[in-house]
């Protein structure tokens, strides 16, 4: 069924966040039926989108709408596609896997704010997950606008923070979980890369605090000095007036601007329920610093 009508864009947050009814993602769009989308996912940063039941195929070719897709490295369970997977259900059997085996382990990690692929040198633009299969209850994923984050920051902070650069890499995250849980072939493949400490949207010249769990340290500054200043700056962003929380259901597809949010994901009772959701991730188009 063709898309036909204008889409209505309906906000989710006073700051951030808009359901986008009106439009069918699940079928090929023309660029006047995407440019509205477009136009909304750098206004408002996250995208809702219900009842678009979503396969992969589908969802690689309305992802692709928005840039090219980076493929997911071996640290995934889902390594060398597009997809990065989340989920509690074995990849070959369906079944749920075993808290205690290291992919779930693995994916504690999410649970810290954080921005996907800032631990590389060119960082992601935004990132589509669609629910495939919800638990009854948990597993929400919440965001927080670091549009906002900055906007709330004294000026003298900001001052501060303006010419810092942070080192970011997955070991940095994933070490918080459990040291040495990265493989060597998962290092070796994704080295530290240094990051500004905001992002500018090209678009509307709307800056966003640019940090996260995967940020180790502040590059020139004695280290506990530079983790004490990130974890200051998460703390003053992770307010309950910039966050907004997304219960899934089966169905939806949220896509999120990863040079203007923070995301985590939050808990559900992995061996009472199933749950599988498919992340692709869209690469930006620049790095925020020449290493």
């Amino acid at each position: 069924m063709r898309n036909t009508g204008p889409i209505t864009v309906r906000k989710l947050h006073p700051l951030f966040g808009a359901e986008i009814c009106g439009i069918d993602i699940t079928q090929p769009l023309s660029p006047r039926e995407f440019g509205p989308i477009r136009a909304a996912f750098e206004e408002h940063s996250v995208l809702l989108f219900r009842d678009q039941p979503m396969d992969d195929e589908k969802q690689i070719r309305f992802s692709e709408y928005f840039g090219p897709l980076e493929t997911t490295l071996s640290a995934n369970p889902a390594a060398g596609t597009k997809f990065a997977r989340q989920s509690n259900l074995d990849i070959m059997t369906g079944e749920p896997i075993p808290p205690d085996d290291m992919r779930m382990i693995y994916q504690k990690a999410n649970y810290f704010w954080h921005s996907d692929s800032s631990f590389k040198r060119i960082p992601s633009l935004c990132s589509v997950l669609t629910a495939r299969i919800c638990p009854a209850e948990g597993g929400n994923t919440e965001f927080l606008s670091m549009r906002a984050a900055w906007n709330a920051l004294p000026p003298a902070l900001q001052a501060t923070i303006e010419p810092l650069i942070a080192e970011h890499a997955l070991e940095y995250s994933r070490n918080r979980v459990q040291k040495g849980i990265l493989s060597a072939k998962s290092l070796a493949e994704l080295p530290a890369v240094k990051q500004r400490l905001f992002q500018d949207n090209p678009i509307n010249g709307r800056r966003a605090l640019y940090i996260g769990a995967h940020a180790g340290f502040i590059i020139g500054w004695p280290r506990e000095t530079g983790e004490a200043l990130l974890h200051e700056l998460t703390q003053r962003a992770d307010q309950p007036e910039f966050r907004l929380s997304q219960a899934w259901r089966e169905g939806d597809v949220v896509v999120w601007d990863n040079r203007a949010v923070l995301h985590r994901a939050t808990y559900y009772d992995a061996v009472k329920y199933k749950r599988l959701m498919q992340r692709t991730t869209i690469s930006g188009d620049a790095p925020t610093v020449m290493q």
